[in-house]
Parts: C-alpha cells; sequence; structure tokens
C-alpha cells in the first residue's frame, strides 16, 4: 500500500481573500485535515464550501494525535495540516508530528502563505537580518539574555494584546528606550503597524484600545559612535574625579545618555583597563 502524503497549509491570518488556490484544491483533496481548532478551520471551509472531515490537533494533544495520524498516513491517507491562521509549526503545534513522519519516510510537501511575523517585516524598515524567537518571555533573566543578540538582529517575537504593555516596560527595564515596531490585526481592517521608541509606543498603546495579536520587533542596537562614547567619557571623567564609584557613575551616565546602565558600566571598566 502507497503511504500517504502530510500537506503542512498556511491559512490567512484575517483576509480570507489570501488563501491560495494551491492551498484550497489541498484542502478540498485530501482525507482528512489535522486543525489546532476545529471550530475556527470549520468557519474557513465553510466560506470556501470545502466538506473535508476534520480532526483536533492542539498542543495539548500532540503526542498522542501524532501517533494517530501516521497511523492514517502509513494506511495510505493524506492528511492536510493546519493551525488557526498562518502557517503552521511557527509557534503552534506540529513538530512531534513532522518528526515522527521523518522517522517513518513520510513525505511532507508544504502548502505556502501567509505567515504573521513575515507579513510584518515586509512593511517594517529592517536591516534583513532578524531573529525570530516565539513568544515573548516572561522571566526577567531570559529577557536579560536578550542583550546577547540586540547588537546583531532584529528580535521579532509573538505577543498578545493583555500582556504587550508589560513586555514593552521590562524592555525598557533592560534593553533602555530602544527602537521597536509593532504590528496589530495584520490584513483586518484596523491594520496597524507602528514604530516608535518604547516611551512612545507605551503611551500610544495606553491611549488606543488594545486588540489582536501582536507581532512585535525590537530593532537591532546600532553601535555607540565614537563621538558619543568619548562625549560621555568625557563626563564620566570629571564625574569619577569628584569621588564618586564606577557603578555610581554609569548610573548618572546612564541617565544623562539615555543609555542602558549595563552598557555603560562595562564600557567604563572596559576604559579604565586600557587606559
Amino acid at each position: 500500500m502507497k503511504t500517504g502524503t502530510l500537506y503542512i497549509v498556511a491559512t490567512p491570518i484575517g483576509n480570507l481573500s489570501d488563501i491560495s488556490q494551491r492551498a484550497l484544491e489541498t484542502l478540498q483533496s485530501v482525507d482528512i485535515i489535522a486543525c489546532e481548532d476545529t471550530r475556527v478551520t470549520q468557519k474557513l471551509l465553510n466560506h470556501f464550501s470545502i466538506s473535508t472531515k476534520t480532526i483536533s490537533y492542539h498542543k495539548f494533544s500532540e503526542k498522542e494525535r501524532s501517533a494517530k495520524l501516521v497511523e492514517m498516513l502509513l494506511n495510505g491517507q493524506n492528511i492536510a495540516l493546519v493551525s488557526d491562521a498562518g502557517t503552521p509549526l511557527i509557534s503552534d503545534p506540529g513538530s512531534i508530528l513532522i518528526s515522527e513522519c521523518e522517522k517513518n519516510s513520510i513525505q511532507i510537501i508544504p502548502i505556502p502563505g501567509c505567515c504573521a511575523l513575515i507579513t510584518a517585516l515586509s512593511a517594517i524598515s529592517n536591516d534583513s537580518q532578524f531573529a525570530f524567537l516565539g513568544f515573548f518571555p516572561q522571566k526577567e533573566t531570559e529577557i536579560e539574555n536578550l542583550k546577547k543578540y540586540i547588537h546583531d538582529f532584529d528580535l521579532i517575537f509573538y505577543e498578545s494584546p493583555n500582556r504587550i504593555i508589560k513586555s514593552l516596560k521590562s524592555i525598557k527595564k533592560i534593553l533602555g528606550n530602544v527602537n521597536v515596531s509593532i504590528g496589530r490585526e495584520l490584513t483586518k481592517i484596523h491594520e496597524e503597524i507602528k514604530t516608535f521608541q518604547i516611551d512612545e509606543m507605551i503611551n500610544y498603546l495606553e491611549n488606543s484600545t488594545v486588540k489582536g495579536e501582536f507581532v512585535l520587533v525590537i530593532h537591532k542596537l546600532k553601535q555607540e559612535t565614537n563621538l558619543k562614547e568619548i562625549n560621555f567619557l568625557n563626563e564620566a571623567q570629571k564625574i569619577l574625579k569628584l569621588g564618586y564609584s564606577t557603578k555610581d557613575t554609569a548610573k548618572i551616565i546612564s541617565c544623562i545618555f539615555d543609555l542602558p546602565k549595563n552598557q555603560v558600566y562595562q564600557t567604563l571598566n572596559d576604559f579604565s583597563q586600557n587606559d
């Protein structure tokens, strides 16, 4: 018996007109559609008069359902995997199923389409080098780790409307008043893409109706120009001569020049060692 094929099908993130003809043909032709939420997918199927049977496949049932779906594939059935919106596996369930299909030499065919993070990035000025890190971390230690990457890449996250302002305040505390962009309600009537410094963004969101899932972009920190570094080092030397410690001097300089305190402290240490 010929083994079936698993199709990874991208679906619209808002505007139903964004679905591809190939995606529609695939959803119509497979034996079953594995859905993150069958109720959400059924609305899409009803809109396009597709009667293919559905089965739930979400993060709480991945392991159990993956075994069942692999068995169906090995028995010759073709299956389409969809998430609630966008491209499956991009912060959505599916990795266990993919892994099991690879182990069993089952063919996997992606049907490309919408992806929220790419949709947002296509309308935001960026350096074309970015790291997508899934949903924004909640632990302060994990947010601290972002310092390792922020000079090399734009950092992209998904975030929920009820956490976005808290997350922005955490970024401000640890990385300073950096530039950020948000994309929300993408492809929908109230679509919005904005770029501000964090202070402005927090103020903007606090005074607007926060709805819809967010794509959050923390823009890469530009290396300080030599002139700016010379300026703050000159000021730091004056403060140090007054008897302030390096730690206290870093606090003062970070306020004057609106720079992350840890970055200033490290620069002052490096400067004193090379002096």
